[in-house]
């Protein structure tokens, strides 16, 4: 199958499990950016199981990705969320700028939460790490907030592989940003880290408190 007929056949199951009552209630929790079917998340992930699982050994199709990052439907951005989730392996650092252009289509916390773990799947090969700090040192500064909130959550869940000074270097490039979601990105990435190295947030936190939105500190501090 090709990326348009692969596109239009997961469009086509959605239609026809629309549920319009659902779908209102799903649209107003995103502030009625996106259009819904009303799928939600189980009965959305179980209709294309089968799909998915047979693009399994398949090269990863960037133009049904990108096909379905450009419907008007969430859903299918959910897809070819799930859908590059199943094929992190096949990801290298030269898939980073394809990353990035999708952190900044339709940009909201639930697709860019998303794309964020592929960041750190592709960091943790190590023929990628150089490639990919650089990558994230740009990001970490780009004028698109959701770039820079991906720089700083792209090691959520690396435990002891994270890099920790890259991850304060990238929290010191945003410091004394008055938006949320940076903010609540570095008390995420902090109290993250403080699972596996207390002392080095609580040091950190104790450094630059003054500097640290509260709802930053609030985060980070949870654990430590």
């Amino acid at each position: 199958m090709t990326a348009q007929s692969d596109y239009l056949y997961v469009k086509k199951l959605y239609e026809e499990h629309a549920d319009p009552e659902t779908a209102v209630p799903m649209a107003r929790y995103m502030r009625d950016q996106f259009r819904y079917y009303g799928l939600k998340s189980p009965i959305r992930r179980k209709l294309v199981r089968e799909f998915l699982k047979g693009k399994n050994k398949q090269d990863l199709d960037w133009a049904f990705v990108d096909l379905c990052f450009q419907d008007d439907y969430r859903e299918l951005q959910y897809v070819a969320c799930d859908y590059l989730t199943r094929k992190a392996k096949k990801l290298q650092a030269s898939d980073l700028g394809k990353i990035k252009k999708l952190v900044q289509t339709k940009s909201w916390w639930d697709t860019v939460d998303s794309l964020v773990k592929l960041v750190g799947k592709i960091f943790l090969k190590e023929e990628n790490k150089q490639a990919v700090m650089k990558n994230i040192q740009n990001w970490a500064v780009d004028p698109d907030f959701w770039v820079r909130r991906t720089a700083i959550e792209f090691q959520l869940g690396l435990k002891t592989a994270t890099d920790p000074e890259l991850l304060k270097e990238i929290i010191l490039e945003n410091l004394g940003s008055s938006e949320f979601f940076i903010n609540k990105a570095i008390g995420w990435a902090l109290r993250d880290y403080s699972k596996t190295n207390p002392d080095w947030v609580r040091k950190f936190v104790d450094e630059y408190r003054e500097q640290l939105a509260p709802l930053s500190v609030r985060e980070a501090s949870k654990y430590i």
